[in-house]
């Protein structure tokens, strides 16, 4: 089961703490899930760490928040070397890909050594949800604000290019990244920029934007555009998920 076109779920959030575990799939994970339209089995979702560079730790905490859920998880580890015999058929054979954040710097490089900017292009087109939060959210756009670099946010512009605009993650919750988004939309470095506050996640079909979701109450996503040579931005009120289990 995959979904009906391209699909990706761009986010600022996905995951909380639980009473009984350290981490919890919180109702954007769910939200992935459910618009893949798996039934009938167990989902499965194949979570790649590249940007914290395949961390153990997390990478443990993701595969008992999947047990919690439900889920099937398959881990896709880059360090130190690939720890699949076929990427591209675990990657295919996904109903969500979710990206942890992290450095989409390094993120990027890594991929594009291993191939997997290609692989994640024919997922996309064949219907695998694209997902991920922060790191996992600005990898599939031309780009967006980071601190990849260094603490003094910076632009990454040479993202994957699925979703032609640029991405400001954590737009409520780091006070650099909204100037910084509007003054690269001002000078035309992005034609257009999708915000989301901590919690918020951006649905797009193809590469139209039909919905943003949040986990959170009171939280936003927004446009930013340009006109007349100056940044204007429009606040997108989220759709509220239901509670997760857990």
């Amino acid at each position: 089961m995959t979904a009906p076109e391209p699909t990706v779920l761009a986010t600022s959030g996905g995951h909380r703490m639980g009473r009984r575990t350290r981490l919890l799939f919180d109702s954007l994970v769910h939200h992935a899930v459910e618009l893949s339209g798996v039934h009938g089995r167990r989902p499965r979702i194949l979570y790649v760490g590249t940007a914290i560079g395949d961390a153990e730790a997390t990478a443990a905490r993701m595969a008992e928040a999947a047990r919690v859920a439900g889920f099937d998880l398959t881990p896709l580890q880059l360090f130190p070397m690939p720890n699949l015999d076929d990427m591209e058929g675990a990657v295919l054979d996904s109903d969500v890909v979710w990206v942890m954040g992290g450095s989409v710097a390094n993120l990027l490089a890594v991929w594009r050594v291993h191939g997997l900017e290609r692989i994640m292009r024919r997922a996309w087109e064949a219907g695998v949800v694209l997902s991920g939060v922060s790191a996992g959210s600005l990898c599939w756009f031309q780009g967006g604000t980071t601190d990849s670099y260094g603490p003094e946010l910076r632009p990454v512009t040479d993202a994957l290019g699925l979703l032609p605009y640029g991405n400001g993650v954590h737009y409520d919750s780091d006070a650099g990244r909204r100037p910084l988004m509007h003054r690269l939309v001002a000078d035309g470095t992005f034609p257009e920029a999708h915000c989301t506050d901590d919690g918020v996640g951006l649905v797009y079909r193809g590469t139209r934007l039909v919905e943003a979701v949040t986990e959170i109450p009171g939280k936003g996503a927004y446009v930013v555009r340009r006109e007349g040579g100056e940044a204007v931005e429009e606040r997108i009120e989220p759709r509220l998920l239901p509670t997760a289990p857990g």
